[in-house]
């Protein structure tokens, strides 16, 4: 007699999942920090860093908006670029 054969167990596929982290280390008057998103998290620097890094990352996502391209599948380079524009002056 032979034994009955075990199947292997069915992985469901998983769905890539992508965020951004921003960290400002420029804080000096002792405030916490913490914009969150959908698919960001920024956490302290100065009230003028952090401002900065909020605008960047909302302009990132406007852009891939615009782009019609979500941030799970769009190139490191091409993320890079958009951010690099984004940033304010």
């Amino acid at each position: 007699m032979s034994k009955p054969s075990k199947k292997p167990a069915r992985s469901r596929p998983t769905k890539a999942r992508s965020s951004l982290l921003g960290l400002g280390l420029d804080n000096a008057d002792g405030h916490k920090r913490v914009t969150t998103g959908e698919k960001f998290v920024l956490l302290g620097g100065s009230e003028e860093t952090h401002a900065r890094m909020t605008e960047t990352v909302l302009k990132t996502f406007e852009e891939l908006k615009r782009r019609d391209k979500q941030l799970e599948t769009v190139e490191p380079k091409e993320l890079a670029e958009i951010m690099h524009r984004a940033k304010p002056d």
